[in-house]
Order: C-alpha cells, then sequence, then structure tokens
C-alpha cells in the first residue's frame, strides 16, 4: 500500500496528551528535583525541550524537515502473502517498511528533525553515540543535508562488528571512533577500569554528552528514549493507519522490537491512541533475551548514561552500568527504555517479551526467503514475535490481523548471518545474579511514587 506525497503527516502526535498516567517527572541528580528547562538548554535547542515537557495532543512538523522527509516519506506498507504461505497460517500479516530511507532505517524521521532545530538555535556541531550504527548512520545523512558538524561515538563491539556501518558515516562526513574512546574523561575512566571493554550504549551516551556539555557550538542528539525522538517517530503510524485503511484492514496486534523505544513508539504510538479510545489491540514490544529490560528489569529512576551525567529517567532499567553481550542487534543492546514505553507497560496497553538471537534469526532467515527483504537483526526481534503471533492464533483456531515494523534493512548486518548460517551464533542466558549486580548501582538512587 503505497501513500502520495501529499499523505506525508503534517503534524507529530505526542501520546502523552491521552495517556490515563503521565510519566513521572525526569529528575536532576543533584537536587533530586524535576529538571527545568535550564538545565537541559546546554545539551539540547529550546525548541526540542518544549516538545519534550509539551502535552500538546500534535504538533507541527516545520515544512523544511517535511521537504527533507519526502525524499522517502511516505514509507511502504506491505502485505507479507509469502511469508504467511511459508508459516501456513491463517492470519494476515503486514508490515511497515522503513529501510527505503537513505540511511537503511527508520532513524532519519528524528535526526533530520533534532539537526534542524539545533540549527535554527545557531548550534553549529552535534555529538551522539551509536549501538549498530543506524542511528549513527542517520544523523551523519541530517547533518550533511543541513550543514552541520557531527560527531560519533559507536560502541566498540559494533565498531568492529559493522565497519561499513563505519565508512557510510564517514562518506556523509562524520566524525566516528569506537567506544569507550581516549577522547573524554569518561572513556577514559572506563577504559583504565577495563582495557578491553566492549563498550555499551550508556557507555557512549556519556562520552557524546561530555562532548556536547563542554562545547558552546555544539548540541547532543539522542536517537531515542527521550519523549521528543518518539514524537517524531509518530510519522510511521500515521501512515500506518491510512494505508491499512486503503487496505480495508485494521490490525489485531501492533509489534515493534524495543531497545530505547523509538521505532516501536513510531509504528504503536498512534495504534495506542486507538486503543485508549476502545479499540481491542495487543500491542506487543519485543526485546532480546540478553537484555531483557521490559521483561526483567524494574521500574525505577536511573541514569541513562553509565558515567551518570544524564538526569534521572524514570524507566524500567537493568542498572546504568550493566553491560550487554555482545549481540548482533546493536540497537537494542540498551539498559532502559523509554519513560513514555515504560508507563504504557505500567499501565497495561503494551505487553513485553523476549527472545534468543538463534530463535530471531531462524524467523529473519523465513523472511528474507518469503518476502526477499533482509531484516536487520534488530527488526527481526519484531518478524519473530509477529510469527509467534500467527502461530498462537492458529492453535487458538482464530485469524488475526498483525502488523509489525520491519524497521531496517540487514545489509550491513551480513557478519551476523555468516555466524547464524555457520552456526556460531551465541544464545546469552542473562543470569538473575547478574542483574542483581548491575540493580545494586541504582540501589541509592530516589524511588519512583
Amino acid at each position: 500500500m503505497l501513500l502520495p506525497e501529499s499523505a506525508l503527516p503534517e503534524r507529530w502526535y505526542n501520546i502523552a496528551a491521552d495517556m490515563p498516567h503521565r510519566p513521572q517527572p525526569i529528575l536532576h541528580p543533584g537536587t533530586g528535583q524535576p529538571v527545568g528547562p535550564e538545565d537541559l538548554a546546554p545539551l539540547f535547542p529550546m525548541e526540542l525541550i518544549l516538545q519534550e515537557v509539551s502535552e500538546a495532543p500534535e504538533i507541527p512538523i516545520p515544512e523544511p524537515v517535511r521537504e527533507i522527509l519526502r525524499l522517502w516519506r511516505p514509507t511502504p506498507l506491505f502485505r507479507a502473502h509469502r511469508l504467511e504461505q511459508a508459516l501456513g497460517t491463517k492470519s494476515r500479516i503486514f508490515y511497515k517498511y522503513e529501510g527505503v530511507s537513505p540511511a537503511g532505517s527508520h532513524k532519519p524521521n528524528t535526526a533530520v528533525a533534532q539537526a534542524y532545530y539545533s540549527k535554527q538555535e545557531g548550534r553549529e556541531r552535534l555529538a551522539t553515540e551509536t549501538g549498530a550504527g543506524q542511528w549513527g548512520s542517520a544523523l551523519a545523512l541530517a547533518c550533511r543535508l543541513l550543514g552541520l558538524e557531527c560527531k560519533v561515538y559507536m560502541v566498540k563491539v559494533s565498531y568492529h562488528q559493522k565497519p561499513y556501518r563505519r565508512s557510510m558515516m564517514e562518506t556523509w562526513g562524520a566524525s566516528v571512533v569506537a567506544s569507550p574512546s581516549e577522547e573524554t574523561q569518561a572513556g577514559r575512566t572506563i577504559l583504565e577500569a577495563d582495557p578491553d571493554s566492549p563498550g555499551s550504549l550508556g557507555i557512549a551516551i556519556s562520552e557524546a554528552v561530555e562532548d556536547a556539555a563542554g562545547r558552546e557550538d555544539t548540541a547532543y542528539a539522542l536517537g531515542s528514549v527521550l519523549n521528543h525522538v518518539l514524537l517524531h517517530q509518530t510519522v510511521i503510524g500515521q501512515e500506518a493507519l491510512a494505508q491499512m485503511e486503503l487496505a480495508g484492514a485494521f490490525p489485531d496486534v501492533v509489534i515493534g522490537c524495543v531497545g530505547g523505544g523509538s521505532n516501536f513508539a513510531g509504528l504503536a504510538f498512534p495504534f495506542i491512541r486507538e486503543k485508549i479510545g476502545g479499540k481491542e489491540i495487543d500491542v506487543l514490544a519485543c526485546e532480546p533475551a540478553a537484555c531483557p529490560t521490559l521483561t526483567r528489569g524494574p521500574f525505577a529512576y536511573d541514569f541513562g548514561d553509565t558515567g551518570q551525567l544524564t538526569p534521572l529517567v524514570p524507566m524500567h532499567t537493568l542498572g546504568h552500568d550493566f553491560v550487554p553481550a555482545g549481540i548482533h542487534a546493536g540497537g537494542l543492546r540498551y539498559h532502559g527504555v523509554a519513560p513514555l514505553i515504560s508507563q504504557l507497560v505500567l499501565d497495561g496497553l503494551v505487553r513485553a517479551d523476549a527472545y534468543s538471537q538463534n530463535d530471531v534469526f531462524a524467523s529473519a532467515v523465513t523472511f528474507a526467503g518469503s518476502e526477499g527483504i533482509i531484516p536487520a537483526p534488530e527488526s527481526a526481534h519484531a518478524i519473530h514475535g509477529a510469527v509467534l503471533s500467527a502461530l498462537a492464533a492458529d492453535d487458538e483456531g482464530v485469524e488475526r490481523t498483525i502488523l509489525f515494523n520491519l524497521s531496517g534493512h540487514g545489509h550491513f548486518d551480513m557478519a551476523a548471518y555468516d555466524d547464524y548460517l555457520a552456526g556460531r551464533l551465541e544464545d546469552f542466558a542473562l543470569s538473575e545474579d547478574e542483574i542483581q549486580r548491575a540493580l545494586a548501582a541504582i540501589e541509592p538512587l530516589p524511588k519512583p511514587a
């Protein structure tokens, strides 16, 4: 199902206006009080800070941002006829395909907006972190299109696993270093304690925040977790609502993979609005068993980064010093989940499930062999959730309409497929002892109400 360019959404949808319970406030780590705009101003342009706290149901998308989004939006929605046949299911499976963006994922939807507002405020440079490289690629692209410098701290294990993601960022003019690095105090501290540290998104965030906070010409850009990031992604779900209507269908199940939560929120939030309004929809968040934040992490206040430079965020967390195993879904290797999604889980509007790496890749290969698209390892978690949902419906003797977000392609992830096809892919069983060790770090922090 294709939409014309004229159908590109004109506004972002803000789910905070419709939630039964607003997320608890983000706290200043020094005072324990809610952070104010002045606390965030050194890192973010004021327009993004206002979006972060907005309760308006919709926020207009600036025309210069829409002009760039038109390079690839609206994105297509497909019915997975051949996957249905491969599974032998009676259910109907649809997917929204975000891999058609120049960076190959959903991430440019917010990268362009963040770069635009930063430039409007006079910033000349953006600093960020990236796991698998999809977010770093997106921000490098946005900075190139808008004439900004870009510095990317890339989690070391992914830096070595995915060298062509680094090449992609550098082609668009970004400067990329492996994190932890020697370029920041946060990185040097980690390397002192563990010279062989594989890195984590929490560590890379510390480095990027330190970089941005130390330079007046630099803003910090984050690819997930924060309210304004999830807001920008809702173009996905708004388009999908219109496309499902064109298909003469409405989903019983809506599925996305979750690390920090951006692609999941982008698809799911406009449908959760329908669920709050009375529609019966099962909304499923899929995460890796090696980093089971929603399924095994408590809801607590925690730092968004390992170096404890960020405010305290109310979220499901595995602890800010948790370093996940080096699974190939680098974009899902984050210790926390967006406060908006965490609250929706608490309110029973979203449920979560966790999957092992080999099971996820088995579904990815099935999908690639039937639909022809090789999915990113992150997106493959949503595929696996859709496969399980379809098979469960068959077991129950019902037909369901299932919609998932195929958030990116896996063309830079072939080393992961090599490992799977050669039988080298390892499943990581996260022990309860390791979770408790990591959670000890948040014990002294304030507790949610």
